[in-house]
């Protein structure tokens, strides 16, 4: 993207140069639309949860910014003369359960014969223009407040190597198809000033592309980041996706981590997730009781995991 050049348009209020969840563009003085798009390849065996999985990862970069989704696109790559239509049939049940429970509407999509399958969604919401949330408005003195616990990539490079246990499998099932809907709404009520969710780039990553875009510099603190249990032990026993060694890869020279600090603490920081919670940023006055109201509505694993610290011109990511 770096390579394209930039569009600029007046109403254009987000575009990809900070690596936000969404495009914005201005409708009206009061509304605006929020566009996004995901797909991506099973990361679990049973098509209807897949496809729930798939639907609510797409619709999480809504809630993100702190929109409302309207309507949603099926994207389908599938190989229909190897695989069976009943397969394909789960995979789209599932995105639309998904999308109803939304409260959005599906509107059609497109579809490819492919040899490996592939799902996702493209979707529109609306956002007040005032009130869009991006990854550039950290303050100093603002905790992080994130809402699902890390671990779904690690679990689901445990299923393909038919390691991972029934009970891990439920457990990643039901944190990937849980929409971000009732967080972001719970969110709205207080003064949040910066806000995405964590996804393919991982903690580590997206709240590096959140220091960078703020100008601050953002502490993590290890210890307090909720972590699927059984993901420790699939980490340890090497099956960490490829995706997670890239972030980290990719992250290295532009974050300084405590010597203290383990390889596989790293791993899991950096674990790239799939349909992951929604990193919340507010005052330390705030965030307490958004914390509680996040508890008390059923997000049980909601933690306060960091603080901004200080200004930085370009950006800096400290992990302790």
């Amino acid at each position: 993207m770096a390579q394209l050049p930039r569009q600029r348009h007046p109403r254009l209020l987000v575009g990809f140069e900070t690596c936000d969840d969404a495009g914005v563009y201005k409708l009206t003085e009061d509304t605006a639309l929020i566009q996004t798009l995901d797909f991506f390849t099973p990361i679990v065996d049973d098509p209807y949860s897949f496809g729930q999985i798939a639907a609510a990862n797409a619709l999480s970069d809504i809630y993100a910014m702190g929109g409302k989704p309207l309507t949603a696109m099926n994207i389908v790559c599938f190989p229909i003369k190897e695989v069976s239509k009943d397969i394909l049939k789960e995979i789209l049940r599932g995105g639309l359960d998904k999308v109803q429970e939304a409260g959005a509407i599906l509107v059609g999509g497109h579809s490819v014969d492919d040899p490996e399958i592939k799902y996702g969604l493209a979707v529109s919401g609306i956002v007040h223009p005032d009130k869009i949330l991006t990854n550039a408005g950290a303050q100093i003195g603002d905790v992080l407040i994130l809402t699902k616990p890390l671990g779904t990539g690690v679990i689901a490079t445990a299923i393909k190597g038919n390691l991972a246990s029934q009970e891990a499998i439920e457990k990643l099932i039901n944190i990937a198809a849980s929409l971000n809907a009732r967080p972001s709404e719970i969110m709205q009520g207080f003064d949040v000033h910066a806000c995405t969710d964590v996804t393919g780039f991982g903690l580590g990553g997206h709240l590096l592309e959140m220091a960078m875009a703020s100008k601050k510099e953002i502490e993590i603190w290890a210890k307090e980041v909720p972590v699927i249990p059984e993901a420790w032990k699939y980490a340890s026993m090497g099956l960490i996706p490829a995706g997670s060694y890239a972030n980290k890869h990719f992250c290295a020279n532009l974050v300084d981590v405590n010597s203290s600090l383990s390889e596989l603490t790293l791993d899991i920081l950096f674990d790239a997730q799939t349909s992951g919670g929604l990193i919340i940023v507010l005052s330390e006055k705030d965030a307490s009781n958004c914390l509680a109201k996040l508890r008390a509505e059923g997000i049980k694993e909601a933690s306060i995991i960091g603080k901004v610290v200080n200004n930085h011109n370009k950006g800096k990511l400290r992990i302790i």
